[in-house]
């Protein structure tokens, strides 16, 4: 009997588990950290028990942070032996609210060693739209992770704060409901000279969307390669991107740069004014005005 049991046992660590090569673990008890393992995507939701929590108290307590476990899919035990003592080193990155993917994606490659073209490619493969999903914000992301496996971990990162924002502001998560508010959050994001300012541009843009009236935004061709670059009458007459809202009305189909919590929060609670118009004083901030004339006066 004693000898099947610890046969049973050896078994049961010696089993490989399904476990990607790099998580963030949180911190908190051995019993926190067992739920949060069962519930990593594509990681069976009832692959750890009671059991495995007796055996992390015997192996050693877990770190927290990013710990690169050095291969996936690793045994049982050889896991709880990784999750108490490697630690992946790791860099700082951060996505500025506005900024592009293209610039982005430059900066990750740098700071990695990675190549600018597979993260995008990868990028391509775990995000549903071609800008404006991955959160602004410093990220600290262990070294010696694949192009695929970085642009998964973001993935899985920024998937998860959308939809924690979402049930947080507005008590659900309709995803295409949630990114239309987005795109029109990186407009605001581009506009706005300040936070105060963002719901009085917020605004606007419903006011004109109302009206039927093209938004006609400079920041919206802020996109891609174009992020620091003035605007020009060139680009507004033949730029044929949907960011393009002087050509197109309404909003475009996706975020053209990435946006921040606030700049959402401006978009869900818009300024109540009449405004139509705004144009930028030589302080930086903004004058807003109803009417053509008015806005014509402001120059």
């Amino acid at each position: 009997m004693f000898l099947a049991l610890c046969c049973g046992v050896i078994l049961y660590l010696t089993t490989p588990i399904v476990m990607p090569q790099v998580i963030n673990v949180p911190k908190g008890s051995i019993k926190s950290i067992i739920t949060y393992l069962n519930t990593i995507e594509n990681v069976p939701p009832e692959q750890f028990g009671r059991f495995d929590a007796l055996v992390m108290r015997f192996v050693g307590t877990p770190q927290s942070g990013f710990v690169d476990l050095g291969v996936e899919n690793p045994t049982r035990l050889e896991f709880f032996k990784r999750l108490s003592t490697a630690k992946a080193a790791t860099r700082e990155v951060t996505l500025i609210p506005g900024e592009t993917l293209y610039f982005f994606l430059q900066d990750v490659a740098r700071m990695y060693g990675l190549d600018a073209q597979k993260l995008q490619e990868s990028y391509d493969a775990y995000f549903h739209l071609p800008e404006g999903v991955i959160v602004p914000e410093t990220y600290k992301l262990p070294m010696g992770l694949s192009e695929d496996a970085l642009m998964r971990l973001l993935a899985q990162i920024s998937y998860k704060w959308h939809e924690e924002s979402a049930i947080k502001l507005m008590g659900v998560y309709d995803r295409d409901k949630w990114f239309y508010y987005v795109a029109i959050a990186s407009i605001v994001q581009k506009e706005a000279a300040n936070i105060e300012e963002m719901p009085i541009v917020a605004a606007v843009v419903f006011n004109r969307l109302k009206l039927g009236m093209p938004l006609q935004m400079d920041g919206s061709l802020n996109y891609g390669i174009y992020s620091h670059q003035k605007i020009t009458p060139e680009r507004i007459r033949n730029d044929t991107n949907p960011c393009n809202t002087y050509k197109y009305k309404g909003i475009p189909p996706y975020p053209c740069t990435s946006a921040s919590l606030q700049a959402i929060k401006a978009v869900l609670e818009p300024a109540d004014v009449e405004y139509l118009y705004f144009v930028r004083n030589k302080n930086g901030t903004h004058t807003f005005s109803k009417t053509y004339q008015e806005h014509r006066d402001n120059f």
